[in-house]
């Protein structure tokens, strides 16, 4: 089986934009995503900036299901719910012809480090009792669990896991994706990457071993083309698409915005960084 395979839908949570349309308007205007971290106190670190995204994650769930996600989960159902309104793939039609199959939809996201804030906060508990650990902890930091809750929060029930590849964990997360479409092992995949490591023992860690700049100009601090370039600038959020087979795209009358047509992967095999 050679099908071919489509993008149907788009989700984005940045530091520039919530939105496709926000993030791509920002993107296009150069808007800059970088600035002073907020999500704890820099006094003592000698990286005081980061790419933090904008969102009150309160505006999307309640107390309690706040209580069970980590940052990188929140940003991977956000982004998701709209790659699959964007897509239109879980309405159920009325129309046998065009109904979708969620036995045949699956969910591939990936996270390199965006559980940290859960396994950073939780650790300090023991300390004082180890019945202080939240009952939520393991489910909340496992890097397969944003692929979970959407699944669970949309009844697709096919493949459903995680890819950790660092920096190219979104990429394999869409590559993987692809391959399972064109060979038939499903009609349709959530595909993509959420990342929330902005956190203190995370920004030390990068800093100690000298990946990250330790320039707080935010409009001179992320150059990674610029021959003076000194380290990244830690960043955070989510990109997801609805990847699908072409022939099932078109049965439904799916907008369709390309056409994924290879996808390959390999290693330069020379050094850890």
């Amino acid at each position: 089986m050679n099908n071919r395979v489509v993008i149907t839908g788009r989700g984005v949570v940045s530091p520039i934009g919530n939105t496709t349309h926000d993030f791509w308007d920002n993107l296009v205007k150069g808007a800059n995503g970088v600035g002073l971290i907020s999500h704890f106190d820099t006094s003592e670190h000698t990286v005081k900036i980061a790419a933090e995204v904008k969102i009150d994650l309160g505006d999307y769930f309640t107390s309690k299901e706040l209580n069970k996600i980590d940052r990188f989960t929140g940003y991977a159902i956000i982004s998701a719910d709209e790659a699959i309104t964007d897509s239109k793939i879980s309405k159920i039609n009325t129309d046998s012809n065009r109904k979708i199959n969620k036995d045949r939809i699956g969910v591939i996201i990936g996270s390199g480090i965006g559980r940290i804030n859960t396994f950073e906060e939780q650790h300090k508990k023991p300390l004082k009792s180890p019945r202080r650990v939240s009952p939520y902890f393991i489910p909340t930091m496992i890097s397969d669990i944003a692929a979970g809750h959407i699944s669970i929060k949309h009844e697709f029930k096919g493949i459903n896991y995680c890819v950790v590849s660092a920096c190219a964990t979104g990429s394999h997360a869409i590559g993987d994706a692809y391959k399972m479409i064109k060979y038939g092992d499903a009609d349709a995949i959530i595909a993509g990457g959420s990342e929330s490591g902005i956190s203190p023992i995370s920004i030390a860690g990068f800093a100690n071993m000298k990946a990250l700049t330790k320039n707080s100009d935010v409009n001179s601090a992320c150059r990674p083309f610029d021959l003076n370039r000194d380290g990244f600038v830690m960043g955070e959020g989510a990109g997801i698409l609805v990847l699908e087979n072409l022939q099932n795209a078109q049965k439904r009358n799916a907008k369709i915005y390309g056409e994924i047509v290879g996808y390959g992967a390999s290693a330069d095999a020379f050094h850890l960084t």
